[in-house]
């Protein structure tokens, strides 16, 4: 008898093998994993109470929280579709999402009630709004807060056997840079067999310690609801990213790893309160979501006493799909490794990646022709929600198109050198913005950089830099101009610099490049075009 592949079972046995283990802390709660599973089933119960029917899906607007990692399973207990939502997106974003999905139920945050509340009335599929933490007083909430379903529901567990492994578990939608958000369809199968797979490449160990420093609406967290629990770790919940609590936290509760953007690591290494906290516990720091260089890899390892590497993956994709630590043949020795452990990486168990031309043939693996990155894994969406047309596209040939153009070597690391819509195009030269941001990032006195294309009426478009220093630190245009050319070639290197206060993130940390370039390209007839010519061999880099 074959078992379905599904993410219960993690639970399942994480419920029989660690029941006493602390399985979540959330400020001042503390739940075990038996304790945790009981909640699970009641959510499933109240839920199936509630009238929702399978396939349903059932929205979440939360910061990172035990209630969210709940949903994670009592959501899928109940024969019902995870829809998590990013609350960094504006009210008609998330109408739109909450429309296009066609969600019959939301839960939300009280602190995000202003936002729910102002798209409400926008989303007429949805029956029943619920306040997740404190006593709802709005008049549009259902009068029960989710402790409240909890408390009054029969508990309901599914049968595992009867569960279609191919069926829909979780739906998340992408940042929309260029289009609407498109929903990402990830069966019971994928989240199963990309937990296992992230444990194996991982080495992650029994009862291991884990920070989600990555929000839980971003696909899982970068699979850690998953992965962990079936390994009976304790999940440490953080509501937003503040150094302060982060070091508090992992010294407190002996955190081993966590997931980080490239700017949050940059933020940690920089803090001076640092000093004044254990951290000796940490083993491990996945880079992620963005592209890393050798020099922060260098710096968390050295400020921070643990292994760094970088991890690479899509929401398409459950999402991890490589590492970059380094293979046991490897002799990487010095800055080498720093360099090794920067780059994009190899596949992880259960994945196969390539790199491909315009026409979906390899390129060399010499480390400078450049290609897309496609990818065949398990973890592999289903397709996109409700849009064969763009699903068959990105899945065209049986391989998922990532949009990331990568060099590879001849070990099968790769390095991606740039998005599509983001290498620069100069007077017939491609150049890649990630090149010159790990460079400029190299100088001292630079916290952040954004490298975009500024209309040029001689080369077309110019690569300019918009840079935000760290703090007390001081530098001009004319020094970083030269500091970029003594590490890069001329032609390359930005033609201007600009300094700024802040650049334009996502929910997840990454920098929106297209809100940067639309100040620029706003007075050209029209937009830059999202994509570029990159057919011709050679690497931008």
């Amino acid at each position: 008898m074959n078992i379905p592949l599904t993410p219960l079972r993690f639970l399942r046995y994480a419920e029989q093998q660690f029941p006493r283990r602390t399985a979540v802390v959330c400020n001042d709660l503390r739940y075990t994993y038996a304790e945790l599973g009981e909640r699970v089933s009641r959510l499933a119960g109240a839920l199936r109470q509630a009238g929702v029917q399978p396939g349903d899906r059932v929205a979440f607007l939360s910061c990172n929280c035990h209630r969210l990692l709940e949903a994670y399973y009592g959501v899928l207990e109940a024969g019902t579709v995870l829809l998590p939502l990013n609350i960094r997106l504006t009210a008609s974003e998330l109408g739109y999402i909450l429309n296009d999905s066609g969600a019959t139920i939301l839960f939300v945050e009280k602190q995000l009630l202003g936002l729910a509340d102002s798209f409400r009335n926008d989303i007429p599929a949805v029956k029943t709004i619920y306040q997740l933490n404190g006593a709802p007083e709005a008049a549009w909430l259902d009068p029960r807060n989710y402790e409240a379903l909890l408390a009054a529901a029969t508990p309901h567990r599914a049968d595992i056997a009867s569960i279609d492994e191919n069926a829909l578990a979780e739906l998340f939608y992408t940042s929309g840079t260029s289009a609407n958000p498109k929903g990402v369809m990830l069966t019971h199968r994928n989240v199963y067999l990309h937990a296992l797979h992230v444990c194996m490449a991982f080495k992650v160990e029994s009862g291991n310690v884990e920070l989600h420093t990555i929000p839980l609406f971003h696909a899982n967290g970068w699979g850690v609801a998953h992965f962990l629990t079936l390994v009976g770790g304790k999940h440490v919940m953080i509501q937003r990213f503040d150094p302060k609590e982060v070091f508090r936290l992992i010294e407190t509760e002996g955190v081993h790893s966590c997931s980080l953007v490239p700017i949050m690591a940059t933020v940690l290494v920089n803090c001076h309160e640092r000093r004044n906290y254990n951290l000796s516990s940490l083993r491990r720091i996945t880079l992620g979501g963005a592209a890393s260089s050798p020099t922060l890899v260098r710096e968390v390892e050295q400020m921070l006493g643990c292994e760094c590497f970088s991890g690479y993956g899509l929401t398409e994709t459950s999402p991890v799909l490589s590492t970059s630590a380094m293979k046991l043949a490897m002799q990487w020795e010095g800055e080498q490794r720093y360099v090794g452990q920067a780059m994009t990486g190899y596949a992880i168990p259960g994945a196969e990646l390539r790199v491909v031309d315009a026409d979906d043939r390899d390129v060399p693996p010499d480390g400078k022709t450049v290609g897309e990155i496609v990818a065949r894994a398990d973890g592999v969406m289903e397709g996109y929600w409700r849009q064969p047309e763009a699903s068959a596209e990105a899945l065209r040939g049986g391989w998922f198109h990532t949009g990331d153009m990568a060099t590879w070597n001849e070990d099968g690391y790769l390095l991606v050198v740039d998005r599509k819509k983001d290498i620069i195009v100069s007077g017939g030269e491609n150049i890649s913005s990630l090149e010159l941001e790990k460079a400029i990032l190299a100088h001292p006195a630079v916290l952040e950089v954004a490298v975009i294309p500024v209309p040029d009426q001689k080369w077309g478009e110019v690569p300019k830099a918009l840079v935000v220093l760290k703090p007390n630190a001081s530098a001009t245009e004319p020094e970083l101009i030269e500091f970029c050319r003594s590490h890069i070639a001329h032609y390359k290197c930005p033609r201007s610099f600009e300094f700024v206060d802040a650049l334009p993130k996502t929910g997840t940390g990454k920098i929106l490049k297209k809100d940067l370039r639309r100040k620029y390209w706003q007075a050209q007839d029209s937009i830059r075009p999202e994509s570029v010519d990159w057919k011709k061999n050679g690497s931008p880099s």
